[in-house]
């Protein structure tokens, strides 16, 4: 059956590469190479977006830097589309293609912190729950996602609004250098000293300036935080948001807080304050009152 997402124009999945240039390409190859038939290929081509429904002709799950070059270069040689996926979290589809090759990142999971210079060094197929939960063990941290299944290079490269986002700024401003192979096939360390540019469109320009392998960041002393989901009845919206625009207002870096109109797994509309303070509980448990006092709430 067709694909209704993929664009009229969208090559075939099954007719792109034939068997004698996949064998070149497994040649050397450290990971797993999968295409439409081999038993995970169905559940190893799904996106967090169920709406997303694409076909690659070869998913190439990389586990070294050098797998990445190599399915790079393939792609290239062919002219074939090509797509990244990191924690697969990307809501619109970019993280998959139809009929090229889709990088995996996702078994690249080494995380190096170092807890004198306070830097993490991860690979593009971690997590930010996996990244806070290395860095937690130091008491360090650094802006991430609002949840904690996205990937960290996707988030970082597009920008990265995350929870310590008032405190210490964007994924990206925390961002120190990327290990990038680029569409040469080249292995680039990127920062603001190499490849200074480069640097500049990595942070937040999204992720067509190449495949990014691993990401340096800048960490910040993090302990507890106040943080959690207030849940009004949709009825009583226009006043939950109205003292949220007054607690934003009055606010200093340390609080984040997100205000949502949406509906719950059964389908009832809800108004949602979702909150982090980064800072002493009993403050935040101050700044907060007159949130957490107002209304009844189906959940605090």
């Amino acid at each position: 059956m067709p694909n209704p997402s993929a664009p009229a124009n969208a090559p075939s999945a099954t007719a792109t590469i034939d068997d004698s240039a996949l064998s070149r390409l497994r040649s050397g190859f450290q990971g797993t190479l999968l295409r439409p038939g081999d038993p995970p290929y169905e559940s190893a081509r799904k996106v967090w977006n169920g709406a997303i429904d694409r076909r690659p002709a070869v998913i190439a799950r990389c586990t070294t830097t050098a797998d990445v070059i190599r399915a790079v270069s393939f792609a290239r040689e062919r002219k074939l589309p090509l797509a990244v996926r990191g924690g697969g979290h990307n809501v619109a589809g970019n993280a998959s293609c139809d009929g090229g090759v889709v990088i995996d990142l996702s078994p690249m999971k080494a995380i190096r912190v170092d807890q004198a210079r306070r830097t993490a060094r991860a690979e593009g197929g971690v997590t930010w729950g996996e990244l806070d939960r290395e860095t937690q063990k130091f008491g360090l941290a650094t802006t991430g996602g609002i949840v904690s299944s996205t990937g960290i290079a996707g988030l970082t490269l597009g920008g990265g609004i995350g929870w310590l986002g008032r405190s210490y700024g964007l994924a990206s401003d925390n961002l120190l250098s990327v290990e990038l192979v680029t569409a040469d096939g080249q292995l680039r360390t990127v920062s603001a000293t190499d490849h200074a540019d480069l640097f500049w469109g990595l942070r937040g320009g999204g992720g067509n300036f190449g495949v990014a392998t691993s990401l340096e960041y800048r960490l910040h002393p993090v302990g507890q935080v106040l943080g959690g989901l207030l849940i009004h009845p949709f009825e009583a919206g226009g006043d939950l948001l109205r003292r949220y625009r007054d607690l934003n207002a009055a606010s200093t870096g340390e609080l984040t807080c997100f205000a949502v109109l949406t509906s719950t797994g059964e389908g009832v509309p809800v108004a949602v304050v979702a909150v982090c303070y980064n800072g002493k509980p009993e403050d935040g448990e101050r700044l907060l009152r007159p949130l957490r006092s107002f209304g009844s709430p189906l959940m605090d």
